[in-house]
């Protein structure tokens, strides 16, 4: 049997994060169910970072990590993490207010934002329909995200300090030994002191198999698509383009052009797939919003976005098992926080303080802590019940309108 001090089960970002600060100070080893590393979230990302438009907490997380990503170690990876692609937000005449309210609240928090005119926006952006846009502004910090050169880069890390990554092979039926876990898996049993529960959408039933009371943890599906660009377009020239109330974001990818309908629909952990009307709804909003004729979807996929009930990370370890340490709920921004979250984690898991960043920025880590939510009970019906998925919240009549369109009959 191999023995280890700290089993981390999910091999996605939160995993592999923790595994690359935490392997210099303890024997590690990640186990992953499916054939390759990120398979779920992590590899079906926008790979998108930021600085605003995340939840106060979020963006100190954000803050933190753009050192890591600025200037990661020596040799943790041969290209640069993060690419500048800019960003406009742009809003209809239906809501301008709403764009002022935005604009002025942005501008404080960030000074080189940039108000343009409906000229100036379509110069910058040609494909934007002038007859849709009525408001805008650039904020340059928008970046890409080299997201498998991050994955790679953690990998290699952890594996240089020892770590063991164990692909293809499910947790099938821990038990205790004494003060250790035993874990069956596909691959042979293993030992570990201390359980990291770093599995995205399947956080709450790997607590239960633990025999840990779960906090919530909800996935959420969210889609994407991807066309072509008209003849003449540099796809590298292009910024993120964002839609005031994020009914819609478009970007460039792998040059051509990617949109999302921003759905955020619960749903059940699996190998998600798009619904037919949530592609149907990021087509649409290409050909409301820009010039670009939908002809054909290049690809369509989805992604799983796993949210606590408040919407914040769930960082430690659980109440009523010391040794099952939770590492979740990342939302839509677990790749963005991995330097700040994954550092964090190591710390709290051996027992040392909070990374200097955290006092930078004045975040106090116990706002993760899963002690939060004792308040509700934890294990009762009002944080792990899921909610229902009751439609996209978007006018019937254009519903039906789309169905025309872009659905099979």
């Amino acid at each position: 049997m191999r023995e280890y001090d700290v089993a981390i089960i999910g091999g996605g970002i939160a995993g592999l994060s923790l595994a690359y600060f935490l392997a210099p100070h303890r024997s590690v080893v990640v186990i992953e169910r499916e054939e390759g590393l990120g398979y779920h979230s992590t590899g079906r990302s926008a790979a998108e970072f930021v600085l605003r438009y995340n939840a106060p907490d979020v963006c100190a997380l954000a803050t933190i990590s753009k050192s890591f990503f600025d200037n990661p170690p020596e040799g943790f990876s041969e290209v640069a993490l993060l690419k500048q692609r800019g960003g406009v937000m742009i809003a209809n005449a239906e809501k301008v207010d709403r764009f002022e309210e935005v604009l002025r609240a942005e501008h404080r928090a960030n000074p080189e934002i940039q108000r343009l005119t409906v000229d100036e926006v379509i110069a910058r952006v040609p494909i934007l329909r002038p007859d849709y846009v009525a408001a805008a502004y650039y904020d340059p910090h928008f970046w890409d995200i080299e997201v498998e050169n991050l994955v790679q880069g953690y990998v290699r890390g952890a594996r240089r300090h020892g770590a063991a990554i164990i692909e293809r092979s499910d947790v099938l039926a821990p038990r205790r030994d004494g003060d250790r876990w035993v874990l069956m898996t596909s691959a042979g049993d293993v030992s570990a002191q201390t359980i990291v529960n770093a599995a995205g959408g399947w956080a709450d039933p790997v607590a239960d198999l633990f025999g840990v009371a779960p906090v919530g943890i909800v996935p959420h599906r969210r889609t994407a698509i991807t066309v072509d660009l008209p003849e003449g377009i540099d796809a590298l020239t292009l910024p993120e383009i964002n839609e005031i109330d994020e009914d819609f974001y478009m970007k460039p990818e792998g040059g051509r052009l990617l949109a999302s309908p921003a759905d955020a629909t619960p749903c059940e952990p699996a190998d998600v797939q798009p619904e037919e009307i949530d592609v149907a709804w990021a087509a649409h909003y290409i050909e409301e919003a820009t010039t670009v004729p939908v002809r054909r979807i290049f690809k369509s996929w989805a992604g799983m976005r796993s949210f606590s009930p408040d919407k914040l990370p769930v960082i430690g370890f659980a109440l009523d098992r010391p040794d099952f340490f939770w590492l979740a709920g990342q939302g839509g921004y677990g790749i963005l926080t991995s330097p700040a979250l994954g550092a964090l984690a190591a710390n709290l898991v051996i027992g040392a303080t909070a990374p200097e960043g955290f006092d930078a920025v004045g975040l106090d880590p116990s706002k993760f802590s899963p002690a939060r939510f004792e308040k509700y009970g934890i294990g009762s019906s009002s944080v792990t019940s899921r909610s229902p998925a009751t439609g996209d919240g978007r006018p019937d009549h254009l519903r039906a309108r789309l169905k025309e369109k872009w659905l099979p009959r």
